[in-house]
């Protein structure tokens, strides 16, 4: 029986062909590929799996649910919370960096979070 085989995260940089279609006038760019352990990826969790989650703190009071997932310009990760309200009335939106998040296949917590404090957080609004 053979060893499972585990790929070590590396990065390949290839030049793209020199055709003036595919590079423009600026020339060749390279780009950058990264291949990953796909089993260890296939661990994590899909937005399906996390959206609609209830938040909860360090006491096991939920604060809010996860309203969306957002990956920032600078490529980091955000959650959309609802926090507030009864039944979506009084709701608002926030954001927290993804990281903060303590996510785990039973529940999710936002460490130190109170509904108090997170409600005092900026609201935040979608883009238009």
């Amino acid at each position: 029986m053979s060893k499972p085989f585990t790929i070590g995260l590396f990065v390949a940089v290839l030049l793209v062909g020199s055709s003036s279609q595919a590079v423009g006038a600026q020339g060749a760019k390279p780009v950058a590929l990264v291949v990953v352990d796909v089993q260890a990826v296939a661990l994590g969790y899909r937005a399906s799996q996390i959206i609609h989650r209830p938040i909860s703190n360090d006491q096991g009071q939920e604060i809010g649910k996860i309203d969306d997932l957002i990956v920032g310009r600078d490529k980091v990760l955000f959650a959309i919370i609802g926090v507030g309200g009864f039944l979506g009335l009084g709701e608002h939106l926030i954001a927290v960096p993804y990281n903060s998040l303590v996510v785990s296949p039973q529940r999710i917590v936002l460490h130190g979070a109170t509904k108090e404090a997170v409600g005092k957080l900026p609201q935040f609004h979608y883009a238009k």
